[in-house]
């Protein structure tokens, strides 16, 4: 109470954010100040007033006073009346018809005068700093104030947020699965009409609250699918919610159980680091190399397009080594979402039994690509990267020649598929069977690798004869 009383009685209600830049103290506050900042707005007023002031005193009714350059404010008298003058007025200035002069009372006001802003300033300054040592006095006091407003701010303000848009209690629990039915991203959807927004479930772990169109069970989703489908905005909306619930707040979901984490790690999107010296696939790996050195089993890791940016084969083999590092981690494997464009991953979930295949749904009406951004059980079973270049604007001729090429690419892949089941077919075995056989063969193979027990150098080996093996399985040269 002293405090804001000594605030209210010393300083103006909208005080200007520097001293010197308004009126910081209250009129009445103290009156040099009010005396200062008259003469400092009204200058003019005050000469005025001096002026009637000195008539008065000397009965000489035609005095003035006036101003020049070189000596500064003056009295004028005319010649009739010189004669008449005080005896301190000193004269300065002799006309035809009028003298002029300078008196103590005039050099003080116009001292005042032109140091009345410097003087302003100062006094202002001293007002703040006897009114902040008030204050002090009641720093604890006025810091629990603060802190109890502090968290009134953000609790009133966390409560509108999830009144206006319909966020929801979520169930925070030391362990389990972590799961968000109907979950939506908080920043893109409030830039949407409403409604528009799709939003999508998440279930990492043992399920417990029934997902609707998700089987849950599993600590590693791999999400593929189209560009502009919905992937980063999927992985970013999942971290979103985890911290929000953390942090105290509702989350933008029907409902929601979050595990408490211990550190989210987030690998997404694209940039280099020129001044470091670091190109894009290098901070890419930086930054991988930081998450699988320090997630535990607690943590939420967040992987978009890990090997995207170096060539296929070898980010299709970091991607997967770096899945199956988070996979066989001793001691429990971190909560993933591994979002890429290799196909070749969906295999993982055969072999890995904490691994699920997750893909963006998308409706390909005749050549025309619809983007559903829901996210459904199973693999993409393509990228659709040349429409989405349609849509980026490319030329026409460009798109044409690249369905031309991707065309012949599948055309390609599929003779050799014929070839391997030609040759299955000579040697007497079934293709179906046969296929069947070298693929327990090569799960077989997979199986009793142990990557605990191998250096990076050995385990990169080891899956360069693993991709030998599959490539003779299907007959692929190289």
């Amino acid at each position: 109470e002293e405090a804001a009383a000594a605030v209210r009685a010393a300083i103006a209600d909208e005080p200007p954010a520097e001293p010197g830049d308004g009126a910081t103290a209250r009129v009445g506050a103290d009156p040099e100040i009010d005396a200062l900042r008259t003469l400092a707005t009204d200058a003019r007023g005050a000469l005025a007033a001096l002026e009637a002031a000195e008539r008065a005193r000397t009965g000489l009714n035609a005095l003035k006073v006036g101003y020049h350059r070189v000596f500064g404010y003056y009295w004028e008298l005319p010649a009739s009346q010189a004669g008449n003058a005080p005896p301190e007025y000193e004269p300065r200035q002799t006309l035809s018809n009028a003298q002029r002069y300078r008196d103590p009372t005039l050099a003080a006001l116009e001292t005042r005068i032109l140091g009345a802003r410097e003087q302003l300033l100062e006094a202002e300054r001293a007002l703040i700093e006897r009114v902040r040592a008030q204050l002090a006095l009641s720093g604890p006091a006025i810091a629990r104030a603060a802190e109890a407003v502090a968290a009134l701010d953000v609790a009133s303000a966390l409560a509108e947020l999830a009144t206006e848009c319909g966020y929801v209690r979520p169930v925070l629990a030391d362990g389990g699965a972590l799961e968000i039915i109907g979950g939506r991203h908080p920043v893109v959807e409030r830039r949407l009409p409403a409604g528009a927004f799709v939003p999508n479930d998440c279930v990492l772990g043992s399920t417990g609250l029934g997902a609707s169109q998700t089987s849950g069970g599993a600590d590693i989703v791999l999400l593929s699918g189209p560009n502009m489908g919905g992937k980063s905005t999927y992985l970013r909306q999942v971290a979103l919610c985890v911290l929000l619930a953390q942090c105290g707040c509702y989350v933008p979901a029907e409902r929601a159980r979050v595990p408490v984490v211990d550190r989210i790690f987030s690998r997404v999107g694209a940039q280099d680091d020129i001044a470091a010296g670091q190109s894009t696939f290098m901070v890419e790996m930086v930054e991988t190399a930081t998450i699988l050195h320090n997630a535990t089993e607690r943590s939420l890791v967040l992987l978009d397009e890990v090997g995207r940016g170096t060539a296929t084969q070898d980010g299709l083999a970091i991607a997967r080594a770096v899945v199956e590092h988070l996979h066989h981690r001793p001691k429990g494997t971190p909560r993933t979402l591994f979002a890429t464009h290799f196909q070749e991953l969906a295999a993982l979930a055969a072999v890995l039994p904490r691994v699920q295949n997750r893909a963006v749904a998308v409706v390909d009406d005749g050549g025309e690509v619809v983007f559903l951004h829901r996210i459904v059980d199973g693999a993409a079973d393509r990228s659709y990267g040349v429409h989405v270049a349609a849509l980026a604007g490319l030329p026409r001729a460009v798109v044409a020649r690249a369905q031309e090429l991707l065309r012949e690419a599948e055309v390609s892949a599929g003779s050799t598929a014929a070839a391997a089941a030609a040759a299955a077919t000579r040697s007497g075995t079934a293709p179906h069977q046969a296929s069947l056989l070298e693929a327990d063969t090569l799960v077989r193979i997979v199986a009793d690798v142990e990557p605990d027990a191998l250096t990076p150098l050995e385990a990169l080996q080891r899956l360069y004869e693993l991709r030998a093996e599959a490539r003779r399985q299907l007959g692929v040269e190289g």
